[in-house]
């Protein structure tokens, strides 16, 4: 018996394999690795070796900056989340570390020095105490602004206040925490703020090799918040938080929160700026209103914007960038480094809206197109009188 067969069709083929899904590409496992190891070899050795014990000092007031700037460009450059106000948690992280070493070095049972000097109270505040241990006050340097965070952000992004609206109200915390502060002189210094801090968990902050001390730590924590944004830019929170920057209907239409994914990137910037300024204390030894306030939060903006706000490392460079520049021109030029800064500013923003991060970029795609024209040769004409349909068609 012979079976007769027709012509092959294509579900009679086997059918082909499914794709394999797409591997993750270790070379940019690699390219973090070794920029973490330079980072490290350059702010743990070559630092310490080439700069004098008062530039590295400044250095670490740098960092602190950079860890903010850090939170920003999450916040910013990944959810476009323009925080005006992260001097608030900055503010908020300085001085819970600091009402803690003023408790130390106040001694048990006695009050802080500028309390003393007042007169306004016989007895500490009840809201001071719990700072007096070391259990509460360093959890509190980070949980307190993310808890202020957490309130603010979900009042705000369930009402689906966001733009310049955000902007604007974030700017509004910061000053109304400004004056909060400068009118309770009796209980947090008024506009001196917490001053002549001497230690640090035991150790005298005028010591130079506790100074390094204090620069390594903070060096270190940088470090480790660049890996935890790291990962968190590249998980599938980070996708679904550019997501929302760029489409948030869409995104709600899929199913998912916009809100609840913007409060937890404000909640992690705040953190990460809370963090900065626990540290900040021991490297400078003060914490003021002039230190938080809206001038202090514009200049966070300005060096991630500097820097490059949708990168990883363009915020960090832009910090340090920025505050190394306003430290040079305040030396060189006391009367008008303002005006250089915002200078500066004004320059990169308008001829490099990437900031300085695209700089490789842009060098790359130069290389990939030498015949390209530059770009001031790529500036589109004016606009004629004519209209839309005698326009002539690509």
């Amino acid at each position: 018996m012979t079976t007769v067969t027709g012509p092959a069709t294509a579900a009679d083929e086997p059918a082909a394999p499914p794709p394999p899904p797409p591997a993750r590409r270790t070379g940019g496992r690699a390219r973090a690795a070794l920029g973490f190891a330079a980072g490290a070899a350059l702010l743990f050795g070559a630092a310490p070796l080439v700069l004098s014990d008062f530039r590295l000092a400044l250095l670490a007031k740098y960092l602190c900056v950079a860890m903010v700037a850090v939170g920003i460009g999450i916040a910013w450059g990944r959810g476009g989340m323009l925080t005006l106000g992260q001097g608030v948690f900055f503010g908020l992280g300085g001085y819970a570390m600091a009402m803690h070493l003023k408790l130390a070095d106040a001694g048990p049972g006695a009050l802080p020095d500028f309390m003393q000097l007042y007169g306004q109270l016989d007895e500490l505040p009840w809201w001071w105490r719990p700072f007096a241990s070391p259990w509460f006050a360093l959890p509190a340097t980070v949980l307190l602004p993310m808890a202020v965070a957490f309130g603010l952000g979900s009042l705000v992004f369930r009402r689906r206040v966001r733009g310049a609206y955000f902007a604007i109200l974030s700017q509004a915390l910061a000053a109304a925490m400004v004056i909060l502060l400068v009118g309770q002189q009796g209980t947090t210094g008024g506009t001196n703020g917490l001053t002549d801090i001497q230690g640090f968990f035991g150790y005298d902050l005028d010591d130079p090799v506790n100074q390094r001390t204090v620069y390594f730590l903070i060096a270190a924590a940088l470090l480790g918040l660049l890996a935890l944004a790291r990962q968190l830019i590249h998980s599938r929170y980070g996708e679904l938080l550019v997501a929302v920057r760029d489409g948030e209907e869409r995104v709600r239409f899929l199913g998912y929160d916009p809100a609840t994914v913007k409060v937890v990137a404000y909640v992690v910037a705040a953190g990460m700026a809370g963090l900065a300024g626990a540290l900040f204390v021991p490297a400078v030894g003060i914490i003021s209103p002039a230190l938080i306030g809206i001038v202090p939060s514009i200049e966070f903006v300005i060096g991630v914007a500097v820097g490059g706000r949708a990168t990883l490392l363009g915020p960090v460079l832009g910090a340090v960038a920025v505050a190394w520049a306003r430290t040079a021109l305040s030396e060189r030029f006391p009367g008008t480094w303002t005006y250089l800064q915002g200078l500066l500013f004004v320059l990169v923003v308008a001829f490099l809206p990437g900031g300085l991060a695209s700089l490789w970029a842009l060098r790359r795609t130069r290389r990939a197109t030498p015949d390209r024209p530059p770009w001031w040769r790529r500036i589109p004409p004016a606009r004629s009188g004519r209209t839309r349909t005698e326009v002539p068609a690509a």
